[in-house]
C-alpha cells in the first residue's frame, strides 16, 4: 500500500508577520467564544423579556447557534479546498455580522433562535479556515505549538466577554449585547480582509464534485488516527459545552455570585489560557502525545474526585473552583494537541478534513453539552458526572487511536493510512 508521508515539522512562508498570523487565526476562532460568552450574563433577562420562563429552555439560544455552526461546517471545507481560504471566510464573516446585528432587534424568542442559527452558519467559516490556514503553513509539533498559541489568545475572550456582557447590561438592555457582538466581529472582518493572505496555492486546490468530496470525506473517516482523535476531542469538548450551557445556573443559581459571575468565569478561563501557553512551550520538547495523554488521565481523575464530592451534597465554592480550574487547566493540554494529531495525516485535504472534524466535534459536542446542560437539577452533580464520563470515554478513544499504547512519540514522519489500518 502506498503511503503518503507528512513531515514531523514543516513551515511555509506566511506573507505577514508570524505573530500577526497567529493573532488573526486566534481572533477568527474567538468569534465563536464571543458569540456565546458575552451573552451569558444576559440570559435571564433575555428569557424574561421574550417570555421564556423555563430556565433550561433559555439554553436553546446557545444550542441553536451550535446547530447552525455544526451543519455549515460540512460545506465550508470543500469550498475552501476549491476556492481558497479567503473567499469562503469573508462570506461567512459577513453572514455572522449581519445575523448578530439583526438579533439585537429580534421581536420574539423564535426569531432570535433562527438568527442565532444563521449566525452559527456564518461562524462555521472561521472554525474551518483558521485551522486549515494553520495546517497549510505548519505541520507536526510546529502545528501543535501554533495551535496552542491560537488557543491561548482564543481563551482571552472567555476571560473578558462575560464582563463586557455584564457592562452592557448595566447601561443598556440585552439587545445591545448582540450589537456589540456584531461591532467586534465587523472589526475582525476588516482585519482579515486587509491582512489575511491566501494560504492555499492554486495548484493545491481540489475540484468540487461528488466523487472528490466523497473521496476526501472517506479519507478523513477511515484514517484511524484522525477519526478517533476527532471523537476524543468531540467527547471532551462536550464537557465544555455542557458547562457553558449551565454556567449561569451554577454560578448565579447555586453559588449566588450575582455580578461576580463574570469574574469567576474569567478566572477559570485564565487557567485554560495559561495551560495553552505552557503547552506551546512544552509540546516541541515533550511531544503532543505525552502531554495530551497525561492531561486526559489527569482530567478524568480530577472529575471523578469532583463527582464523589458532589454526591455528598453541594460542594463548597472554593473546593468546586479548585477542582474545576484544575480540570480545565488540563483541558488546555488536550484540545490543541488532539486537534493537531487528528489533522496531522491530512494536510493534503486540510479544508475538508477540518470541515468534517469540526462537524463531528460541534454536533457531537453540542449534543453531549445539551444533554449535560438539560440535566441540570439545581446541583453540580450532573455536570460532574458529565465531566467524569467524557473523560473515561475520551481515554477509550485515545487507546483505540494508539492501538492500546499511551505516551508514545512520533519521530521522522507520520504515515497516512487511507484505510485506517
Amino acid at each position: 500500500m502506498d503511503q503518503q508521508v507528512t513531515p514531523l515539522s514543516t513551515e511555509r512562508p506566511l506573507g505577514i508577520p508570524r505573530w500577526e498570523f497567529i493573532a488573526l487565526a486566534a481572533a477568527l476562532m474567538a468569534l465563536n467564544a464571543l458569540a456565546i460568552d458575552i451573552m451569558l450574563p444576559g440570559l435571564q433577562q433575555m428569557g424574561e423579556s421574550l417570555g421564556v420562563m423555563e430556565e433550561n429552555h433559555r439554553q436553546y439560544v446557545i444550542s441553536a447557534y451550535f446547530g447552525g455552526l455544526g451543519i455549515a461546517l460540512l460545506f465550508y471545507g470543500p469550498l475552501s479546498d476549491r476556492f481558497g481560504r479567503r473567499k469562503p471566510l469573508l462570506t461567512g464573516l459577513v453572514i455572522y455580522v449581519g445575523a448578530a446585528f439583526c438579533a439585537g432587534f429580534a421581536p420574539n424568542f423564535e426569531t432570535l433562535l433562527a438568527l442565532r442559527f444563521i449566525q452559527g452558519v456564518g461562524a462555521a467559516s472561521t472554525r474551518v479556515i483558521a485551522v486549515s490556514a494553520v495546517r497549510d503553513r505548519f505541520g507536526g509539533r510546529q502545528m501543535a505549538e501554533i495551535m496552542s498559541l491560537v488557543f491561548m489568545v482564543f481563551m482571552v475572550i472567555p476571560v473578558v466577554a462575560p464582563s463586557i456582557g455584564q457592562l452592557v447590561m448595566i447601561f443598556a438592555e440585552w439587545h445591545w449585547i448582540f450589537i456589540v457582538m456584531a461591532m467586534g466581529a465587523a472589526l475582525i472582518t476588516l482585519w482579515a480582509f486587509l491582512r489575511l493572505p491566501e494560504t492555499l496555492e492554486p495548484e493545491r486546490r481540489r475540484p468540487i464534485s461528488v466523487r472528490a468530496i466523497a473521496s476526501a470525506f472517506g479519507t478523513v473517516l477511515t484514517n484511524r488516527i484522525s477519526i478517533f482523535y476527532t471523537l476524543a476531542s468531540t467527547i471532551i469538548f462536550g464537557s465544555l459545552f455542557g458547562f457553558i450551557n449551565s454556567a449561569q445556573q451554577v454560578y448565579v443559581g447555586i453559588y449566588q455570585l450575582g455580578t461576580w459571575f463574570p469574574v469567576v468565569f474569567a478566572l477559570v478561563a485564565a487557567f485554560m489560557a495559561l495551560s495553552s501557553f505552557l503547552n506551546s512551550r512544552l509540546v516541541v520538547k515533550i511531544g503532543m502525545r505525552r502531554l495530551s495523554h497525561g492531561a486526559i488521565i489527569g482530567f478524568t481523575l480530577v472529575s471523578l474526585i469532583w463527582l464523589a464530592l458532589s454526591l455528598q451534597g453541594v460542594v463548597p465554592l472554593p473546593i468546586f473552583l479548585a477542582l474545576f480550574a484544575l480540570a480545565m487547566f488540563q483541558f488546555g493540554w488536550i484540545g490543541s494537541n488532539f486537534n493537531s494529531l487528528s489533522m496531522e495525516p491530512l494536510g493534503h485535504i486540510a479544508g475538508t478534513a477540518s470541515s468534517v472534524q469540526g462537524f463531528i466535534q460541534t454536533i457531537g459536542g453540542g449534543i453531549i453539552g445539551a444533554f449535560v446542560g438539560q440535566s441540570f437539577d439545581g446541583t453540580t452533580t450532573p455536570l460532574a458526572m458529565g465531566y467524569a464520563g467524557v473523560g473515561l470515554l475520551g481515554i477509550v478513544m485515545v487507546l483505540i487511536a494508539e492501538r492500546g499504547k499511551l505516551f508514545g512519540t512520533t519521530s521522522g514522519a507520520v504515515p497516512v493510512e487511507p484505510g485506517g489500518h
